[in-house]
């Protein structure tokens, strides 16, 4: 089952050196999710073939324009191609408004409903679940309200082992197999026990976006051993004081909220504009945990089972 996480765009505050502002596309068991959407966001995604229309959730990080400018034209595009489907948008006070007003002025009706969806400041909250998968949000230090977003999958069913499968089991039987009970007869006794017939669920996986934010320890707590780690690193630690000045994270300090986090991985992203070569941050980050990588546009990233 797929869990997969593509890089549309890891630039901070700007375009620079053909890097585009924040953006990530998010498949999780044939889900699909936008993580932020910055300018250009709908050409990135074209640019890797991504069907946007199976993208019924969207969530913007804060409203700060890199994280939330390409939303109108995406939106756009989705009407202009007739899309039906409800579209869930979550974000800050103010996102709705940004939106509705755009509408409003361009006399525009969307061919779809839009669901706005607020976020709470400094609230870790649940905001997305179903039986496969939960999303909830991070509380980041930042300039304005600001959150980052958990993903999660819930525990998998058990595994079913074909080659010791009695036959003429019934479909409800299976089920059972497959949530853990054994196969009991009418009086109660136990015909087969589970174990024997069943293999352990495949691991359940997790990735924590951890968009703009100074660094904060509490978010390693909320996030712990997670599989996958994407944290902003703006800045190299020499211009640490810039990154207090503007509540951002240095590449070291992203690397030690995955150290802290006990993190499988680390992706690091948002680069400010002033470095066009990326592996001082790279190297950097690695000194202080060792598997970290670039966040780079049109990659894809996977956590296997």
């Amino acid at each position: 089952m797929s869990f997969k996480i593509t890089i549309l765009g890891s630039s901070g505050a700007l375009p620079a050196y053909g890097r585009h502002p924040s953006a990530q596309l998010v498949e999780i068991q044939s889900r699909h999710f936008l993580v932020d959407c910055g300018e250009a966001t709908q050409m990135q995604l074209m640019k890797v073939q991504a069907n946007f229309h199976r993208i019924n959730h969207i969530f913007i990080s804060h409203l700060h324009g890199d994280h939330y400018l390409g939303l109108m034209g995406l939106i756009f595009t989705m009407h202009l191609q007739k899309r039906t489907n409800d579209l869930h948008v979550y974000g800050h006070r103010g996102l709705d408004e940004i939106i509705t007003t755009q509408l409003r002025y361009s006399r525009s009706a969307p061919s779809f409903r839009i669901h706005f969806h607020r976020l709470t400041k400094g609230l870790r909250e649940t905001l997305y679940e179903d039986d496969a998968l939960s999303i909830e949000t991070i509380p980041l230090s930042h300039k304005i309200r600001c959150s980052g977003f958990y993903f999660r999958e819930k525990l998998k069913p058990r595994r079913i082992d074909k080659t010791r499968l009695p036959e003429g089991l019934q479909l409800q039987q299976i089920a059972g197999l497959k949530n853990g009970h054994d196969i009991i007869d009418e009086s109660g006794n136990v015909m087969f026990k589970n174990s024997e017939l069943t293999f352990d669920p495949r691991r359940s996986r997790t990735y924590a976006y951890c968009s703009d934010t100074a660094f904060d320890r509490q978010i390693a707590q909320q996030i712990a051993q997670v599989d996958l780690l994407y944290h902003e690193a703006t800045f190299v630690n020499a211009d640490e004081n810039k990154a207090l000045e503007t509540l951002h994270s240095t590449a070291r300090q992203a690397a030690e909220i995955a150290q802290l986090s006990k993190a499988g991985a680390l992706l690091i992203g948002h680069f400010s504009a002033r470095y066009k070569d990326l592996n001082m941050l790279l190297d950097e980050a690695r000194a202080v945990f060792p598997n970290t990588k670039l966040a780079l546009e049109a990659e894809e990233h996977t956590i296997e089972e």
